[in-house]
């Protein structure tokens, strides 16, 4: 009985005794449970800073947060205010007590026991915050934007497709005809229309082009796939994705702006045939591409508009009070009627008169009156005329020369290239940094684009010009600006300009041409820009003396070609502010060294192995972009030393 009491009372004690000695701890332990609320919070808040930081990036890349993530934040950021403010308020209470010489048992109680409350808190909190993923990259949403104008032939045309896509039998569908009437146009409010009515699952669109890069193609329908390749042949990308859209039950592939026929296996798209989910939209100039080379079942031709249509679509995109003074009306009525019925024309002059006065209207109707024949090759003479007048409009020699640089391009126009290109040719005055040329691009391209002159990709840094506009930009260089350029042809001695021709010339392109040899003796005392981009990697033929009589040459563009040595008149460039020598295979490239006024060098995916030290002599180098050039091993650290910017790697 005794040992039972015993026991009893030992077990009292010890259950009265653990409370007692946990409520002293607090006391004694007063200041190791502030410092140790302290140190948990700044952890707590470093943690939270690094979060932050993989949220911000995320969100820059245009993903979404994850939602525990987010409420983690701000659980995370509640606590480290509460733990700040308990921090201070203690600050505070120790100096009322004179810095602890008297201190308040009780408060000191309370305080100590709410610091170690917190401080586990504080822990909870931290392991909370081992997140499998910061983000997700949510599905890309089309930009849709309905017609500004019903107008009756392009509702009823958009009316024709969407009944040929409710077909069952139907899955090869074409939209044809004339550039700038409008295809591009009609196929994308379908693509809109069909995926509002659910008549697919999904909806992908691809821009095909002059001259198609199945990479960029496949690109497109990726992204509206939300997938990545992680292949980078041609052949494993086309592979893959044949595979993810095989995966869709019901989808429409629109394909637009196709010259040729297209191999679809190559590029990774299956056919109706092999699978029955899948139509096909496709447009093109040439209804035979889209008949007889694609074998569409059902053809639909997009002709100019009706005069009281084109009038409609005028008065939309020139939106201006003053439009309505009779005077202007009746001259803006005739100014649309010069246009021919191209949308392209329309909206593109519309938006230079916009807010001009009415003597500038005048003058307009005068001068497209007075256009005499073009002769040009895939565009009318009074397409032509609206579209070199919109340029005329522009406001600025920046502008015009930048527009008519991006006439060079064939697809896409990459504003890192125009960079290299205007820096060469000092189009852009008072600017000393390439980061103040790039923001000059920026504002110029912007211009363009709201001109429509230029026209949006959906990629960051990418525009694109229209065809038709493209060939009044080369026009309007070729007759004002003496511009010579070939594209996709066989360059032969005869189709070099005469030797009086070639005094005048101030730029020259040879884009995508199949070519073996420069010819020898060409004097062009005034060229400031000469390209060359063979269709292949080629063992182009240079004669010793090919530079000899171009030394205000300022930009040398030779893309694609085998150098195994450099012309000995290359030393007498003494003007060149830029040298791109893109996916060339390179031997000896010292001479560049004696390029005094250089400052723009691009190797990007050259076979280069080593940079030669001289390079360093360069004083006026800014940017030496090696990006691709995976061979390189050997790059002397007083060669990227004085860079405004160096670029290496993917």
């Amino acid at each position: 009985m005794v040992e039972i009491v015993v026991s009893v009372a030992a077990k009292v004690s010890e259950y009265l005794a653990d409370p007692i000695v946990r409520q002293l701890g607090y006391l004694f332990n007063y200041r190791a449970n502030i410092e140790d609320l302290s140190q948990k919070a700044l952890k707590l808040k470093d943690d939270r800073d690094r979060q932050q930081h993989s949220v911000d990036e995320a969100i820059r890349n245009g993903h979404k947060i994850e939602h525990d993530v987010c409420k983690w934040l701000t659980r995370a950021d509640g606590f480290i205010q509460d733990a700040c403010d308990f921090l201070e308020f203690e600050k505070e209470a120790r100096k009322s007590c004179f810095n602890g010489l008297c201190p308040n048992l009780k408060s000191r109680y309370r305080l100590s026991r709410a610091a170690r409350k917190r401080a586990g808190i504080a822990v909870q909190i931290h392991g909370d915050s081992q997140f499998e993923r910061v983000s997700y990259r949510p599905p890309l949403l089309e930009i849709r934007s309905a017609p500004s104008e019903a107008l009756p032939s392009r509702l009823m045309a958009l009316n024709e497709v969407m009944d040929a896509l409710r077909e069952e039998n139907i899955n090869r569908i074409g939209v044809w005809g004339l550039g700038g009437v409008g295809k591009s146009t009609l196929v994308k409010h379908v693509g809109d229309q069909a995926a509002q009515e659910k008549l697919f699952d999904m909806v992908v669109t691809a821009s095909v082009l002059q001259t198609p890069d199945f990479k960029i193609i496949q690109g497109q329908v990726a992204d509206k796939l939300d997938m990545k390749f992680e292949e980078e042949s041609e052949q494993g990308r086309a592979s893959r994705l044949y595979h993810r859209i095989k995966e869709e039950k019901t989808i429409l592939v629109v394909l637009d702006d196709l010259w040729a026929e297209v191999d679809l296996e190559k590029l990774g798209i299956p056919s109706p045939d092999d699978h029955k989910g899948c139509k096909l939209l496709l447009t093109s100039r040439n209804k035979d591409v889209l008949a007889n080379q694609m074998g569409t079942q059902k053809d639909f031709r997009v002709e100019h508009l009706h005069e009281d249509e084109a009038w409609i679509l005028f008065q939309n995109r020139a939106v201006d009070d003053s439009i309505e003074n009779p005077d202007l009306e009746s001259i803006a009525m005739d100014v649309t009627k010069e246009c021919a019925g191209s949308p392209l024309a329309i909206v593109t002059l519309a938006k230079a008169l916009k807010n001009k006065s009415l003597s500038i209207w005048k003058d307009a109707l005068q001068q497209l009156k007075t256009q005499t024949s073009t002769n040009i090759s895939g565009i009318e003479t009074k397409v032509y005329s609206s579209l070199k007048l919109s340029y005329d409009y522009l406001e600025g020699d920046e502008v015009k020369s930048l527009f008519l640089l991006c006439g060079l391009f064939s697809n896409y126009i990459h504003l890192k290239d125009l960079l290299k290109y205007g820096v060469g040719l000092r189009l852009f005055q008072g600017t000393n940094t390439l980061e103040e040329a790039k923001n000059r691009i920026d504002a110029l391209v912007d211009n363009l684009k709201t001109s429509n002159l230029l026209l949006e990709t959906g990629r960051d840094g990418v525009a694109r010009m229209h065809d038709v506009v493209r060939i009044t930009a080369r026009k309007i260089a070729s007759k004002e600006h003496h511009v010579f350029t070939l594209q996709r042809t066989t360059v032969r001695e005869e189709g070099w300009p005469r030797m009086d021709e070639l005094k005048k010339i101030t730029w020259a392109s040879l884009n995508d041409c199949d070519i073996h040899e420069l010819p020898e003796g060409l004097v062009c005392p005034n060229l400031e820009f000469f390209g060359c981009f063979p269709n292949n990697n080629l063992y182009v033929k240079i004669p010793d003396s090919f530079f000899e009589g171009m030394k205000q040459l300022k930009v040398l563009d030779f893309t694609r070609l085998q150098l195994t040595s450099l012309p000995s008149s290359f030393r007498r460039l003494t003007n060149l502010g830029m040298l791109c020598l893109d996916e060339c295979k390179l031997g000896d490239i010292v001479m560049i060294a004696e390029l005094k006024k250089l400052k723009i060098l691009s190797l990007m995916y050259s076979d280069i192995e080593e940079l030669p030290r001289e390079i360093a002599e360069l004083t006026h180098l800014r940017l030496l972009d090696l990006k691709g050039s995976s061979k390189l091993k050997v790059i002397p650290t007083d060669v990227i030393s004085g860079l405004a910017e160096f670029v290496f790697g993917k």
